[in-house]
């Protein structure tokens, strides 16, 4: 009788807490829930134009400083530099509201930054001094920042696309309207913990918008090598999640795709994936000479389709400012980037009692 009845209470409880009822689904498959192209690109006003050359400017130069540091032996660890993929967080950051949610892998600075957190902190932790985002404790993969909406930072391969689908679940749970964009690389698109949370996020048709940051490579091997179906934004097929192929280098396509995602992501019909089309200039890591590929292959990006030489390009063609204001900007950009490098190296290390905090049994 009593176990009987604790049963009951049990099944009770369970029934509380259960997977938010799903939308009825249609018999006919919608004509949007397929992998297709995106289309167009939006156009940028002066303003527009101009903040978005300052974020992306902002990371590169964020970016180049924490390469001279680790050179410098100030930074120890693994240390995954952002540099020409910047168009993709800075146009994606550009599609939120308040409350939405960012969650990504182990290249991650640039996140941290697009989502406004302080370069001071955020090179703080990259040194281990207790002024960073993580006490100095976590290092480049592991930060964090629930007021600006940045849950990570996750040094396994995948491991941020279950969790940013949880963060869906939380937000579908709680009725609010809130979106949870997940990033992953290429490389990571493989592993099988991404399709459980394809399933789910379709199957409760949560809002959580996957972004698969293509960046040709992986850790070190061609996608066409590693992969059978290259065209990631049809990685979501067999569970009618719809996707589409993004030119990652330009900001505008990233914003204009980025608003359709997350919109639709919003609006409750569920997920979707954006594969942006991006390339990073340094190897996967900062101990990795990248032998992969060419040099030609790597100058011919910076040349032909860096994301913040198409900004500046424009502005000066359109005559939104002269070479002197750009300039001011770089100049200004360096001066912070080097303050937050001077405070990253002079900052105390964390007390040694520190290795007993925020350790949970």
């Amino acid at each position: 009788m009593v176990v009987a009845a604790k049963k009951s209470a049990v099944s009770k409880t369970v029934g509380k807490t259960a997977a938010p009822k799903a939308p009825a689904k249609s018999a006919t498959r919608s004509p949007a829930r397929r992998s297709e192209k995106a289309s167009g690109v939006s156009e940028f006003s002066k303003a527009e134009e101009l903040d978005a050359y300052r974020k992306m400017l902002e990371i590169r130069r964020f970016e180049e400083k924490a390469g001279q540091l680790y050179g410098m032996g100030l930074i120890g660890g693994f240390c995954h530099l952002y540099i020409g993929q910047e168009a993709v967080v800075v146009g994606m950051q550009a599609a939120l509201k308040e409350g939405d949610e960012v969650i990504t892998g182990y290249r991650d600075h640039g996140h941290m930054l697009a989502c406004g957190m302080d370069p001071k902190g955020v090179m703080a932790e990259l040194t281990g001094r207790r002024g960073g985002y993580s006490k100095g404790k976590g290092g480049s993969m592991h930060m964090f920042s629930i007021e600006k909406g940045f849950f990570g930072g996750h040094g396994i391969v995948g491991a941020q696309v279950s969790l940013g689908t949880g963060l869906a679940f939380a937000n579908r749970y709680r009725d609010n309207d809130n979106v949870s964009l997940t990033y992953f690389g290429d490389g990571a698109a493989n592993q099988g913990q991404v399709y459980e949370s394809f399933n789910m996020a379709e199957l409760w048709k949560l809002p959580v918008v996957f972004i698969i940051e293509n960046n040709k490579y992986a850790m070190g091997t061609a996608v066409n090598r590693a992969s059978a179906q290259t065209d990631f934004s049809k990685r979501g097929t067999s569970f009618n999640i719809p996707g589409e192929q993004v030119d990652g280098m330009d900001v505008r396509a990233v914003k204009a795709a980025g608003a359709r995602a997350v919109e639709f992501a919003r609006s409750g019909k569920g997920p979707y994936i954006l594969e942006m089309l991006t390339y990073r200039y340094r190897g996967h890591s900062m101990s990795d000479p990248a032998k992969y590929r060419s040099k030609e292959e790597v100058q011919k990006m910076r040349t032909e389709h860096d994301p913040i030489e198409q900004v500046r390009n424009r502005l000066l063609e359109k005559k939104w400012a002269t070479e002197e204001e750009l300039k001011a900007i770089d100049a200004e950009i360096r001066d912070q980037m080097n303050a937050a490098a001077d405070f990253a190296s002079a900052d105390p290390e964390p007390d040694v009692s520190e290795l007993y905090t925020d350790v949970l049994r």
